[in-house]
């Protein structure tokens, strides 16, 4: 396994070269998201959770708070948030969304036909839960 890590870098720097120029650059992060957000979590440690999740066409999330910020990435498709005392949100493919903590909500893929594919970033106490389900 090491060795194919090893082999594949050494592809990619020599097609980088043999491409010229403007390929050898290094590689810049686009900004899609800046947000300064209140509630993360305050002690000596945190943990880092990164999940995905795929939500069919027509499927909701349970109804739930974070104890924490939550960042949603949008990979394909389109995601609708419904928070309790606030209008929906909607993000689509390539779009960012910051999930605030302690408001009770739900999220949808209102679509027919094309799944909601997205990556969820989360930073919590220690062996936190990632949502809290509200019955």
């Amino acid at each position: 396994m090491r060795h194919a890590i090893v082999r594949a870098s050494i592809l990619a720097a020599l097609a980088m070269l043999a491409a010229g120029p403007a390929a050898a650059q290094p590689a810049r992060p686009e900004l899609v998201l800046r947000e300064a957000v209140d509630g993360m979590p305050r002690g000596e440690r945190q943990e880092v959770q990164v999940l995905t999740a795929t939500i069919a066409p027509g499927q909701a999330t349970v109804f739930h708070t974070h104890r924490f910020p939550v960042t949603v990435y949008i990979l394909q498709g389109a995601f609708t948030l419904e928070m309790e005392g606030r209008p929906p949100v909607t993000v689509s493919a390539g779009q960012a969304m910051v999930e605030p903590p302690g408001v009770r909500m739900t999220g949808y893929n209102r679509s027919a036909a094309e799944p909601a594919r997205v990556v969820i970033f989360y930073a919590t106490d220690p062996g936190g839960p990632f949502l809290d389900p509200i019955h």
